[in-house]
């Protein structure tokens, strides 16, 4: 009987900080400048420049911290972790390892095989280092330190995940904690989030932990699902064939779906650590943690779940309009206005999220006021607005934060109430068709639909469909067609 392995992952995440400016210096942070323009002597590693701590980095690494059920080092402090590489300025980077700033917290998952608790072993800041630009037409690399300083949390969880379902699951939780705290947008693509996955296999049964590999160069979800699944099978052939797994640091690349070696994998004493000569200790006390916890935001698995029950909304609904906190705010206040929770809940997981992909507007920037949001939804109840006038009008406001009504009026939308106007076209209408009219008194009342088609056609798309279909339906049943005198 062949053997039957676990997998069992362990992931460390680097989330860059949204803050105006970098951790030790004054430079931008701002992402796709020119090569080499957001630097200073700080962060370009002269010699003589010493590092100012941010102090905002310090909070948001608290707040994570607190939403994540960390504990605290009240006193923490930085430490130099010595490398050797071109896109590393200094020759050292700085981070925490001794006293880091948060520890032993946890978060709880779930997927398709139930919930799982996911701890974390720790968390601390350091600065990102620059970034290498390979040029393959020249065969060389020129380094762009524009992103080296730029503010970063690790965290690093216990090896508690055993596939990738799970492993999706806590990086979407993190990102969301992240983006509710409005820490960092953790974009993949640009680099603000990174996982490096930590793999061992071993025997169902076993509680030994294997020989674990590191996989870097994951920029998206489908990337991580797939090293996970490539590193997995490639550690159990190893062991079937009775070879060894190398501790080693692998490189993923994802157009040929295919990992290979990069180096080694260092252990804390080949970093040569010591504590940073230039940077004082940290000191957190009561009342900076009080002020942490009481601004910490309702987050997203507790909005979702009050949206059930204040306003009946589904768990889908929910799910859609808290994965961003700026749509779930725009919910809110528009619901407070118009009081329509179930037709604002409509309108945002709709028309929104449609109009957000085709536009490619990230849902954290939607920007229109839930004022003109509400005025819509009053308009329709009203009768002012067709719902084919409404997407038009919505449109208007999801692009330009149009006011409703002044839009309404201007391009002509408002419904036209006339009953005399409409049973006049009506009767247009059934005069003009008189075979459509034949087959519907005869049984055929499927074509109720081109006839109410063609009266919206008339009216320009002015009228209230469903009038239209009353009244359509009700002359039918008195009209004669005309005699014909051949």
């Amino acid at each position: 009987m062949s053997k039957q392995y676990e997998t069992v992952i362990g992931l460390e995440v680097h989330v860059e900080l949204s803050t105006k400016t970098k951790i030790f210096c004054g430079c931008s942070t701002e992402f796709g400048g020119a090569p080499n323009t957001h630097i200073c002597p700080v962060c370009s590693g002269l010699p003589g420049a010493l590092p100012v701590l941010n102090r905002q980095v310090v909070e948001d690494a608290l707040a994570l911290g607190a939403a994540t059920h960390c504990h605290v080092n009240r006193l923490c402090r930085f430490d130099r972790k010595n490398y050797f590489y071109p896109d590393n300025p200094q020759n050292y980077q700085i981070s925490q390892l001794y006293l880091p700033i948060c520890h032993d917290g946890w978060l709880d998952i779930s997927t398709g095989g139930g919930t799982r608790r996911v701890r974390i072993h720790e968390m601390h800041m350091e600065e990102d280092a620059g970034k290498l630009v390979h040029d393959e037409w020249e065969d060389s690399s020129l380094v762009d330190f524009n992103r080296s300083g730029v503010p970063l949390i690790e965290i690093v969880s216990e090896p508690d995940m055993r596939n990738s379902e799970e492993v999706i699951a806590y990086l979407e939780k993190l990102r969301s904690i992240c983006r509710y705290l409005g820490i960092s947008d953790c974009k993949l693509q640009e680099g603000s989030m990174r996982a490096d996955v930590n793999l061992s296999v071993r025997e169902v049964g076993s509680d030994v932990l294997g020989v674990r590999t590191e996989m870097k160069n994951l920029n998206s979800f489908k990337a991580i699902v797939r090293a996970i699944d490539n590193e997995r099978e490639r550690q159990i052939e190893l062991l079937e064939e009775g070879r060894q797994v190398e501790q080693e640091t692998r490189r993923w690349d994802d157009n040929k779906e295919y990992s290979y070696a990069m180096r080694s994998k260092e252990d804390a004493k080949d970093y040569r650590y010591f504590p940073d000569p230039d940077l004082p200790p940290v000191y957190i006390d009561e009342q900076w943690m009080a002020r942490t916890n009481e601004d910490l935001p309702e987050m997203r698995e507790e909005k979702a779940a009050r949206y059930m029950e204040s306003w009946g909304l589904t768990e889908d609904e929910a799910a859609l309009l808290t994965d961003s906190r700026n749509i779930a705010e725009i919910f809110e206040k528009t619901v407070s206005l118009c009081g329509q929770a179930k037709k604002a809940a409509n309108w945002l997981t709709g028309e929104t999220i449609r109009l957000a992909r085709e536009t490619s507007v990230d849902l954290d920037h939607v920007s229109f006021a839930p004022e003109h949001l509400a005025a819509l939804i009053t308009l329709t109840d009203k009768g002012d607005l067709n719902n084919q006038n409404a997407r038009k009008v919505f449109e208007a406001i999801f692009t330009d934060d149009a006011d409703p009504e002044i839009y309404m009026e201007e391009k002509g939308l408002k419904t036209v109430t006339d009953t005399g106007l409409l049973e006049e076209i009506t009767d247009k209408v059934l005069s003009d068709n008189p075979k459509t009219v034949e087959e519907y008194k005869g049984g055929k009342t499927k074509v109720l639909g081109f006839l109410v088609g063609q009266v919206m056609k008339q009216m320009k798309g002015k009228a209230d469909p469903g009038l239209v279909n009353r009244m359509l339906t009700e002359r039918l049943v008195s009209y004669k067609l005309p005699k014909n005198d051949d």
